[in-house]
């Protein structure tokens, strides 16, 4: 090989290791480090690149789900409105799996009831500002599973009533009957609480130990954190 080859082939190999980390260096650190992905034509060119990237709408993907949307309100520990939409998003591979949790809870006579999904990473700023806790708010020198699209936050209702099912504690309640080792004395409501996990758990998802109401998937680092309003 020629000096001249060899000088054109080692800057295609240099030009393509640089291209591998190109995704997370093109997104901007924030004060804490974090790479927080903030430009939707950003977010664009990603899903363009990888489909799981995509952000889904449950109320379309998903037949049947219904959502309680609490901090499009204040009716949340907040007190807040947080969000300007009751719109509920997750990454497909997310929205995939949640999708059969339905179908599973479909034929036991239940269906989903959404609370929160992607959440932008500046209300977890905001939420962590009021309960400076992560135990229960995510620290944003982290980031939350929500902020990434594959963590949700949701319940049970019954299909023949429509009403949401009895579980321990109303959603967002930090006390101790949230907590996964808390033993409901109402058997119906330890059952309903089971039912939700262990069906969660089958697809795929993994519960909070302080929050019933909480899943998310173990591999959340392969989606960014996103501080983008959609």
């Amino acid at each position: 090989m020629t000096n001249r080859r060899l000088k054109t082939t080692l800057l295609f190999l240099l030009a393509g290791s640089a291209f591998t980390p190109l995704r997370a260096q093109q997104i901007p650190l924030n004060k804490y480090g974090l790479a927080v992905l903030q430009d939707k034509k950003q977010y664009e060119q990603l899903v363009r690149k990888d489909s799981a990237q995509q952000l889904v709408d449950l109320e379309k993907y998903i037949p049947g789900i219904r959502k309680d949307v609490r901090y499009a309100t204040t009716n949340n520990f907040t007190h807040q409105r947080l969000y300007s939409s009751t719109a509920i998003y997750l990454r497909r591979p997310a929205a995939d799996k949640l999708k059969q949790v339905q179908a599973l809870l479909n034929k036991k006579g239940y269906g989903l009831l959404i609370y929160d999904a992607y959440r932008p990473y500046r209300c977890t700023e905001l939420m962590f500002k009021i309960v400076p806790n992560d135990l229960y708010a995510a620290d944003p020198k982290k980031g939350s599973g929500h902020n990434r699209g594959v963590a949700v936050d949701l319940s049970m209702v019954d299909l023949k009533t429509g009403k949401p099912v009895a579980m321990p504690t109303d959603f967002d309640d930090f006390t101790q009957k949230a907590h996964e080792n808390y033993q409901p004395a109402d058997p119906k409501v330890a059952a309903n609480r089971k039912l939700l996990r262990d069906t969660m758990k089958q697809l795929g998802f993994k519960g909070s130990r302080t929050e019933w109401w909480h899943y998310y998937l173990p591999d959340y680092k392969k989606y960014p954190l996103m501080d983008i309003v959609f």
